[in-house]
């Protein structure tokens, strides 16, 4: 099986003392041990990027572009990337009008069609509830909580 790994995971991997970052390092080491394929995709370590440069103050993780970087390699060399194919922004439009998806869930709707398309059947995010209406569309995707893996 496979598992794409949301921005959420890679954050609280870059942060070891966010609350949450032991619970992301032991879903992903024991995702491995199971012997599941981890995935990560351009816009994962786009948004990733996002979040490790934005300051503390609003959310973000504060890291130079330097650090940012170092991260991002570092998550590249782990994780199998899921590329970017024509089959992506069809698959992606027929999610978003399909269900009417609106807003920033615009993204999420990215990352479920991007599963779609290369057959991921989980997704390891620590924002469920983001996913699970996306989660029952075409082929369906196991949406999985780090603390319950």
């Amino acid at each position: 099986m496979a598992c794409l790994l949301d921005t959420s995971i890679l954050a609280r991997l870059a942060n070891a003392t966010d609350a949450q970052h032991i619970i992301a390092v032991q879903a992903v080491l024991e995702l491995h041990r199971r012997g599941e394929g981890l995935h990560v995709t351009p816009q994962v370590l786009i948004e990733f990027r996002n979040v490790a440069t934005r300051p503390v103050a609003v959310n973000g993780l504060g890291l130079s572009a330097a650090d940012s970087e170092v991260q991002t390699t570092n998550f590249e060399t782990r994780f199998a990337l899921l590329t970017e194919t024509p089959d992506v922004f069809p698959a992606w439009k027929a999610l978003v009008v399909a269900l009417g998806v609106i807003g920033k869930q615009v993204h999420d709707a990215r990352l479920a069609a991007i599963c779609h398309v290369h057959g991921v059947k989980n997704l390891l995010t620590f924002n469920t509830a983001h996913f699970s209406r996306l989660a029952r569309f075409g082929p369906g995707l196991v949406v999985l909580d780090p603390a319950s893996v």
